[in-house]
């Protein structure tokens, strides 16, 4: 290899922001990827997605998503070209740091595919699967994975939605969250009839379809995995809840820092641990993830398990799980992001080994 193989750097840019209402989270997370990355390795551009959906190229990662310059992307068959008034360049990768609505749903890595250019984390359809948290259910229930039981209901069905009827079939308490985002935004635990109209219609501001599950009385327990033929899993880390917060709300995780306490590892047997970390690679493979996902769960008293949900891009802020829990299996933050990209790289190359070229006599 020449010198100048070995000093040359993999472009590497990072996408935040975005139009959801995760959208401040996903510039946390960012800045923390942007602080760990290797910069040794890698040359990073950083691009935002204001909240009205324009992207700029920035300096810096912040909340001031408009002070950088308005980006352009030029399409071609071979990669595409990022444009801004005084400058053209090309990206290797994009690590796409968006959480929720048009980032982790399958929207923004379906573009990528378009693009023809590699990104970091799970395609198209695990994105989509794993956000619709419906589907995610029905897909998981199928694979023999333990779900809690559930009803959903559409925005034009809010009219239909008989509180005696959920009561009678999922019990009291129940959890109400919109099925398509993330960070708890749009959830309630409802324990009585008064205010359930009022929660119900917030709920639908911000999604048109509904989940109503039964509510899980266990521990909350997070479990991180890595990979791709051969995914690995961390052991879990424990969600304590602390103060008058009924469940892992927006609050409790992005504000009031004394709402919780992070148990890492938890402390479970390990005949438990074992079970969740089958459950969190089966939940994760039958959801066609890829590279990296956070796998929520609940541990009831009696041991049983019931896997609750699947990030696909978990968080990266200062407090998030997923890159605590990998470090357990030995993997540091500034390794954990190289990991990341590079099997975001080889995953690509892989992809086009398969041949989109038939010849036929039509």
């Amino acid at each position: 290899m020449s010198k100048l193989e070995l000093m040359t750097k993999t472009n590497v840019g990072i996408l935040f922001g975005g139009r959801s209402v995760e959208h401040d989270v996903s510039v946390i997370s960012a800045q923390n990827i942007a602080k760990y990355i290797d910069n040794d390795t890698f040359n990073v551009t950083f691009l935002g997605i204001d909240k009205s959906g324009d992207w700029f190229r920035c300096k810096e990662v912040s909340k001031n998503i408009m002070a950088g310059e308005p980006l352009q992307i030029l399409l071609s068959a071979n990669k595409p070209i990022f444009s801004t008034t005084n400058k053209t360049f090309q990206l290797d990768v994009i690590f796409p740091v968006l959480h929720g609505t048009d980032g982790e749903d399958g929207s923004i890595q379906g573009l990528f595919k378009t693009m023809n250019i590699p990104h970091v984390g799970s395609g198209t359809l695990g994105s989509a699967v794993s956000m619709d948290k419906l589907t995610a259910k029905r897909v998981l229930e199928n694979s023999g994975v333990p779900v809690a039981r559930f009803l959903t209901y559409t925005k034009s069905e809010q009219h239909k939605i008989s509180y005696k009827y959920i009561v009678n079939t999922l019990g009291l308490p129940f959890i109400i969250k919109p099925a398509n985002l993330g960070s708890s935004v749009g959830v309630f635990k409802i324990s009585e009839e008064k205010g359930f109209e009022e929660k119900l219609t917030t709920l639908f501001s911000f999604d048109n379809v509904a989940l109503v599950e039964e509510y899980i009385e266990g521990r909350e327990l997070e479990c991180a995995i890595i990979g791709n033929e051969n995914p690995k899993a961390s052991p879990p880390g424990e969600i304590i809840l602390k103060g008058d917060y009924e469940f892992y709300s927006f609050e409790a995780k992005y504000i009031d820092g004394n709402a919780v306490d992070l148990v890492i590892p938890a402390q479970v047997e390990a005949p438990i641990e074992q079970r969740i970390k089958e459950l969190s690679i089966k939940s994760y493979q039958a959801a066609s993830c890829n590279d990296l996902a956070r796998i929520d769960l609940f541990l009831k008293e009696n041991g049983e398990i019931i896997v609750n949900e699947i990030n696909t891009i978990p968080g990266f802020t200062n407090i998030s799980m997923y890159p605590k829990l990998i470090g357990l299996l030995g993997i540091e933050y500034t390794t954990l992001i190289t990991q990341l990209i590079n099997m975001s790289l080889e995953r690509h190359t892989e992809n086009h080994t398969i041949s989109t070229n038939f010849e036929s006599k039509l």
